[in-house]
């Protein structure tokens, strides 16, 4: 992490010049998993569980006309270590800079795909950690894309957004290896937010020698809402994942892997939760059901538990706990906000800070 502290000390300075702001999160807590495929550390200490611990400045500089200059460049950080995580990318978790004006927001660099946003923002009452995340099941590519143009439309009066999004391939020998677009549309007023997104990874693997070209792609469809009624917000979320490339991919070779982590290439994400406050206690909930549409039909069902408790606006303490039943040789395993997890039950207790 020192490049990332240096190149940090060097930014803020910038503060003076334009709406600068140096930011993080620390989170870590003790996982105990079970039910282990394979030789497991069964308890430990685990860094970002409910959300990925970070260090990042993100600015704003006024142009006037209501444009401005926008950027944030954020390093992930693994503080049971000290390591940096992302595999040891400087800015791995976002990298990008834009243009943001009455016609919407524009941005340049490596961003969150769109799935992964309504996933994470709106579908899952564990916001994508603790061992209830809903990315433990529900299908997407994976969480980042490199060389990005996203865009993201102003709210309208009626609550309508929109994001469009689309990443170079960048490969010297075919165009179309390793791109990814799509588009979501969302309806955000009041107490009700809706989102669809969808979204094509091409991942096409071109023949060498004689070795036959491999088409992995992926097309992932979410459908997504939570509604607020007062005593308890409900989440419901659908989703089609096909293609080979459609599950989750291990960071380490998201396009050119040959071998992905879960088995299914076609299958239907069914979630329902519940996140019930109660003054400084969230109580949350969710029922996840994958449907493998493929002919081994390893379908999959998850069942969690957690709550947190806010002792100010900034830090708060969480548990949760999380089982998956997997059928027919699945292999999908409860993990968190940073780690992907070994078995395929897990208990989490933890601490997140904001600064």
């Amino acid at each position: 992490m020192k490049p990332a502290l240096v190149t940090l000390a060097l930014i803020a300075p910038l503060g003076a010049l334009a709406q600068t702001e140096v930011y993080g999160v620390l989170d870590a807590g003790v996982v105990a998993e079970r039910g282990c495929q394979a030789d497991c550390a069964k308890t430990r200490v685990d860094s970002g569980v409910s959300t990925g611990s970070r260090l990042g400045v993100r600015g704003k500089e006024d142009l006037g006309n209501g444009t401005s200059a926008v950027y944030t460049v954020e390093a992930g950080i693994l503080n049971d270590t000290g390591a940096s995580d992302q595999n040891g990318r400087l800015f791995g978790r976002q990298a990008f800079v834009g243009l943001d004006g009455p016609l919407g927001v524009v941005t340049l660099g490596r961003q969150y795909n769109l799935v992964y946003d309504t996933l994470t923002d709106v579908a899952d009452p564990f916001h994508g950690g603790m061992a209830g995340s809903a990315a433990n099941l529900v299908g997407y590519t994976t969480k980042r894309y490199d060389n990005t143009i996203k865009y993201k439309s102003p709210r309208s009066r009626s609550g309508l957004i929109g994001s469009v999004i689309y990443s170079f391939g960048e490969s010297p020998f075919n165009s179309k290896v390793n791109r990814a677009y799509g588009a979501t549309i969302g309806y955000e007023k009041g107490r009700v937010n809706l989102s669809i997104s969808h979204q094509r990874k091409d991942n096409l693997l071109d023949a060498t020698g004689t070795t036959p070209p491999v088409d992995q792609s992926a097309h992932n469809t979410l459908v997504a809402a939570n509604v607020d009624f007062g005593r308890f917000v409900g989440y419901a979320a659908y989703g089609h994942s096909k293609g080979d490339g459609s599950m989750q991919w291990d960071e380490t070779n998201p396009y050119g892997a040959v071998a992905r982590r879960d088995w299914s290439d076609n299958s239907r994400d069914v979630l329902v939760g519940v996140a019930v406050p109660m003054g400084a206690t969230t109580f949350l909930a969710s029922y996840i059901h994958k449907d493998d549409r493929g002919p081994a039909d390893r379908d999959a069902n998850q069942l969690a538990v957690g709550a947190s408790y806010a002792f100010s606006k900034r830090t708060n303490v969480y548990a949760s706990l999380a089982k998956i039943q997997n059928r027919n040789g699945a292999g999908y395993t409860v993990g968190n906000a940073s780690n992907r997890g070994s078995g395929d039950r897990a208990i989490n207790i933890g601490l997140k800070h904001s600064f």
